[in-house]
């Protein structure tokens, strides 16, 4: 019987998983290296709000404040005196 340098049916099959492997890790690591690379520029962006804008953390917390004294558990003059608090902090 001859034989043919190759290794049957078991060879090639073996070698189009490892193809298909390589090639889905070299797209992989394409994509993960795109994202990385546009991924620090949509970070976040530090210092203050432009124009004087409060920022969304003393936004939220404003809202916060107006919630709690609409549902009673601070009154007029606490409420007033927390939210100058917040604004002349920012």
């Amino acid at each position: 019987m001859m034989w043919y340098g190759g290794c049957g049916w078991g060879g090639w099959l073996v070698m189009a998983v490892f193809m298909v492997v390589f090639w889905a890790l070299v797209i992989a690591g394409i994509v993960a290296l795109v994202h990385y690379l546009t991924g620090a520029r949509r970070g976040p962006q530090s210092g203050p709000p432009p124009s004087g804008e409060p920022g969304p953390g003393s936004r939220q917390a404003e809202n916060l404040l107006a919630e709690r004294f609409a549902r009673g558990e601070i009154d007029e003059d606490e409420y007033r005196r927390r939210i100058a608090a917040l604004r002349e902090h920012r």
